[in-house]
């Protein structure tokens, strides 16, 4: 079984971000991860919070470890470019020796948007730009060594393109998308992408996480597509308690993974059960004890 870990980009610095992720490196992780946003998401009281840029982090992580997989959870692909982003994600991928992962999702957060004058179209309009960037990231990732692409789709434009170096990892670097939508957002992981992940910060479960795994593979029909070729993947809001009366008095919300040892593992249990075959573990303060605890009281147990 395979552990993520998404580290906080938001008010933390890289005194606190680069023992953690050597702590995770030591350890029984299997991929870490950072978020996509330029203010602490969520909050737009917490618009003057620090924040770290995600791809800029996931560089410099990529530089100082040598095992761990390597991604942002998710990319808003209203952000940049899409060929740019799959300039960034080969760049990356040859600077780990092959460990990089693209995750991307539709974006969501308006307030951001609206604070760096950028475009928030309708979802209707999202969903479509993801999926032509999709189409096209798909296309740079796998196309031969030396050839060019043009691509000519209603949102991007392509004309004699190259992307080199290319993908390091063969077939070609992984694409992760995320997002819970079933008729626009998983329909495009199921045609284009390699993982799909889903997000319980919003309202989820592990009967939520096996229904969206079944719209994956309805989707994966379609294309006549094996629904095994799509890794089935979670991110999981965490929070470790001493004690039953410690965790009762909490406030967090029922689908989160919350609670203590046992009940822990007993929820990871289910989710592996279920099918999942990665978990993202999230909202860990960037301490190395802390993920370091987890991984012996909680991950050791699914060696």
């Amino acid at each position: 079984m395979q552990f993520g870990a998404q580290l906080s980009n938001y008010g933390t610095n890289w005194a606190d971000i680069k023992p953690t992720v050597e702590s995770l490196e030591d350890g029984r992780w299997n991929s870490v991860w950072f978020s996509d946003h330029f203010m602490p998401p969520g909050n737009p009281n917490a618009a003057n919070g620090a924040a770290l840029e995600g791809w800029t982090l996931l560089t410099a992580v990529s530089a100082i470890t040598q095992r761990l997989r390597l991604g942002v959870l998710a990319t808003g692909n209203t952000y940049r470019n899409p060929a740019l982003l799959a300039k960034m994600c080969s760049s990356v991928d040859h600077i780990s020796s092959g460990r990089m992962e693209l995750g991307l999702g539709a974006a969501w957060y308006e307030h951001e948007h609206r604070t760096y004058g950028w475009q928030f179209p309708s979802l209707r309009e999202r969903c479509d730009r993801l999926e032509e960037a999709c189409e096209l990231i798909r296309l740079l990732f796998t196309k031969d060594a030396n050839s060019l692409i043009n691509f000519s789709g209603h949102y991007y434009e392509l004309q004699d393109a190259p992307l080199s170096p290319g993908s390091t990892q063969r077939p070609h670097i992984p694409i992760l998308i995320g997002g819970n939508g079933e008729k626009r957002t998983l329909k495009t992981c199921a045609k284009y992408g390699d993982i799909f992940n889903l997000d319980f910060w919003h309202p989820g479960g592990v009967d939520v996480f096996v229904h969206k795994a079944k719209v994956v593979a309805q989707h994966c029909e379609t294309f006549d597509r094996n629904p095994d070729e799509v890794k089935r993947t979670v991110c999981l809001p965490f929070r470790l308690f001493d004690s039953e009366d410690q965790f009762k008095s909490a406030k967090g919300m029922p689908w989160y993974c919350w609670g203590t040892v046992n009940r822990i593992q007993d929820l990871i249990g289910q989710y592996i059960e279920a099918g999942a075959q990665e978990i993202m573990l999230c909202s860990v303060p960037n301490k190395p004890e802390a993920w370091q605890r987890i991984d012996e009281e909680i991950l050791s147990v699914f060696d």
